[in-house]
């Protein structure tokens, strides 16, 4: 039924517009005419949430209103409910056709649907667009390169560097393509580039770390005191560090300094207790890896390697009874998890 009133609506779009909507819809009508989960998963997304009714009201209110449908769109896109987050993103661009940010909107949601060649086939329209517009062509190479178009996205890319040749973000799209192609010096070179024009750019430096921790592990951290002097309180920054230090440096008690640091800044980040805990296993202090892995699991209740290891601190101390309920527990959660089988083996015997 979409396809047939997308045709009537042609006659109010212009042209270039009319063409993309049908190459986009051509590929989904015989999807939408397959099974009524569509519907389904509109229906479940009409809740009493204050923020959707104050939408809806507002497009039962103003319905020539496409930032409204946009609105929509990203709250159904947060909750997942790809299909009406679709739905409302074409009604907004059938309002304001050329809104590159309900392009790059559209793209994400497509790409997130596991439908990435209509993801691909937006990011091209929108750069057909705009073709000299840096954001809309950096996510265009990004797609590309997802998809492992290696050739196409690094034209795409070029045709950033002709348009600003200090680009800083296209030297990292650039050193990543490369890195996905395995020309991992190509893929060095780009990333410094990257980073000598932007020293803030904190991804370029943690991707250099990343490339050098184990030819040369000292130099790697350097990279990474890089990336947190951009972003001192940069999360994935001092995890890696941290990582880093115990297993590439075998620094165990720096390492714990900093998973202290993540937890000083976000004391529901479960990995940091879990990765002290290990690190207090290593050290034979098994009554402190206990105490960090029940944090861990205060933190996220469904963490299946804690309760296992916790199960190992507890058997190490000597208390079976303990050790035996959390390896029945990690094996609850994942029943086919075989070192928590062993555990419990060891424990009834």
């Amino acid at each position: 039924m979409k396809c047939f009133r997308l045709m009537v609506l042609g006659r109010f779009l212009s042209l270039p517009f009319v063409v993309f909507l049908m190459l986009l819809f051509m590929l989904s009508c015989e999807e939408e005419s397959a099974s009524g989960e569509e519907k389904k998963q509109r229906v479940e997304t009409q809740s009493s949430d204050p923020a959707l009714e104050k939408l809806n009201q507002l497009i039962a209110e103003e319905s020539g209103n496409a930032e409204a449908y946009a609105a929509r769109a990203r709250y159904y896109y947060e909750q997942e409910a790809y299909d009406p987050a679709i739905e409302d993103l074409n009604r907004a661009l059938a309002l304001d056709s050329v809104n590159v940010d309900y392009l790059h909107l559209l793209a994400d949601i497509y790409m997130d649907y596991y439908q990435s060649q209509k993801a691909l086939n937006t990011m091209l329209y929108a750069a057909s667009l705009y073709p000299e517009r840096i954001p809309t062509l950096l996510k265009l190479s990004e797609f590309q390169l997802i998809l492992k178009q290696h050739e196409e996205a690094l034209k795409t890319v070029g045709k950033v560097l002709k348009i600003d040749p200090q680009n800083a973000e296209a030297y990292f799209m650039l050193g990543t393509i490369y890195l996905d192609q395995g020309e991992r010096e190509k893929a060095k070179k780009a990333y410094f580039k990257a980073v000598n024009l932007d020293s803030k750019l904190v991804d370029g430096w943690l991707q250099l770390a990343a490339l050098w921790k184990e030819a040369d592990p000292e130099e790697a951290l350097r990279y990474y005191d890089n990336a947190l002097r951009a972003d001192p309180e940069n999360i994935l920054a001092l995890h890696e560090k941290a990582y880093h230090l115990s297993n590439n440096l075998n620094r165990l008690d720096e390492a714990l300094k900093v998973y202290r640091q993540i937890i000083d800044l976000d004391p529901q980040y479960s990995d940091a207790y879990y990765n002290s805990g290990l690190l207090y296993l290593d050290m034979d202090s098994t009554a402190q890896a206990s105490e960090q892995f029940d944090l861990a699991i205060k933190t996220d209740p469904a963490f299946v390697k804690a309760y296992y290891y916790r199960g190992v601190a507890w058997e190490l101390q000597g208390n079976l009874a303990k050790a035996k309920a959390d390896y029945e527990q990690a094996l609850r959660l994942d029943p086919e998890y075989q070192a928590a089988k062993e555990g419990l083996a060891r424990c009834v015997h």
